[in-house]
């Protein structure tokens, strides 16, 4: 489980296909600090596995399901990608809970700055409507975000400038896709209500 705070930007530095996944390496250094062999880490929201630890990087493998529902399917050597161990027991719970099972891509259609605060509007696929609401979280590409605004299409959040200097969203610009995984408390409760 993670929180969507995120801990430093990684990059790909390299990209193998197998013939059943991705191999994907990432430059890091304050998420390898305690990373093991096993590990899991959520990348640009993504819940995935260390495989080797090397120096400043560590690889992973992506399987088809992966690439088949995330933006790993466009990865690509100098990806700018938003890191955070799991959570821990003990730590403090900053953002909200975020499991790294993306629920679906979106893509950036309008991202500009108003004085200090930049305003971010992505779509988002139809299936997730119900389970947006404004006010309610949402993790973009990871990040613990607060939808602003809810249109039948589309969303908007306000970004920080915390938040922009200390993720990818420094990088980012309309057109861009983005993973995004809704509130699970959403789902939860529709799925006890569905079996009343």
């Amino acid at each position: 489980m993670f929180t969507g705070i995120i801990e430093e930007v990684g990059e790909i530095v390299e990209v193998s296909d197998e013939p059943a996944f991705r191999r994907v390496r990432i430059q890091a250094h304050l998420v390898l600090g305690d990373l093991i062999p096993g590990s899991s880490i959520s990348t640009n929201g993504c819940c995935i596995t260390a495989r080797t630890i090397e120096g400043s990087s560590f690889t992973a493998d992506l399987s088809f399901e992966t690439l088949e529902r995330t933006t790993f399917r466009h990865a690509r050597i100098g990806t700018a990608l938003n890191l955070e161990r799991a959570m821990r027991a003990e730590s403090r719970f900053g953002g909200h809970i975020v499991q790294g099972h993306v629920d679906g891509v979106g893509q950036i259609r309008r991202f500009d700055r108003t004085g200090d605060n930049w305003n971010l509007e992505v779509t988002y696929p139809g299936a997730l409507a119900r389970y947006i609401v404004e006010k309610g979280s949402i993790a973009i590409d990871g990040i613990s975000l607060t939808v602003a605004r809810l249109g039948p299409e589309s969303l908007s959040i306000a970004i920080i400038p915390h938040t922009f200097e200390n993720t990818n969203l420094r990088w980012s610009k309309p057109g861009d896709t983005v993973n995004l995984e809704v509130d699970v408390l959403a789902k939860y409760v529709e799925s006890l209500l569905s079996r009343r």
